[in-house]
């Protein structure tokens, strides 16, 4: 039986290297040293990724001038964006919707280590035949 999840080994895998990072650094640092806490996590779980990746973006087929440039690109199809707020605004969460449909990737995670007492996280699947939708 195929699981209905996209990517689900991989965001879990994703999802227990940001745990372990907020596990031992709790909220309060900058969104750099989270970041920096990350690269060395998923190295040492060998989590395929790439720090800071130059996204290109279309319009009706036309390349753009402007990149897209997220935290993380995981597993080639997982975008990645981190924060470090107290809370996970509408604003943050838009701009992961748009990025994931303008690069047509499957999954965005949207993770605050800025939040307190826990990790705070959604997760946005790009199905082509609907909206992105947002499963937290």
């Amino acid at each position: 039986m195929k699981s209905d999840i996209i990517l689900k080994d991989e965001s879990y895998a994703v999802m227990g290297a940001c745990f372990e990072v907020y596990k031992t650094m709790g909220p309060g640092f900058l969104e750099s040293v989270y970041q920096e806490c990350l690269t060395i996590e998923f190295s040492a779980r060998q989590i395929p990724f790439i720090e800071k990746p130059c996204l290109n973006l279309t319009f009706k087929g036309t390349p753009l001038k402007q990149i897209y440039v997220p935290d993380f690109l995981c597993y080639g199809e997982m975008l990645l964006e981190i924060k470090a707020v107290k809370n996970l605004l509408d604003d943050f969460r838009a701009q992961t919707v748009n990025y994931l449909k303008a690069t047509k990737k499957q999954l965005a995670l949207l993770v605050n280590f800025g939040h307190y007492p826990q990790l705070e996280y959604e997760r946005f699947v790009n199905d082509p035949l609907s909206r992105v939708s947002r499963i937290s």
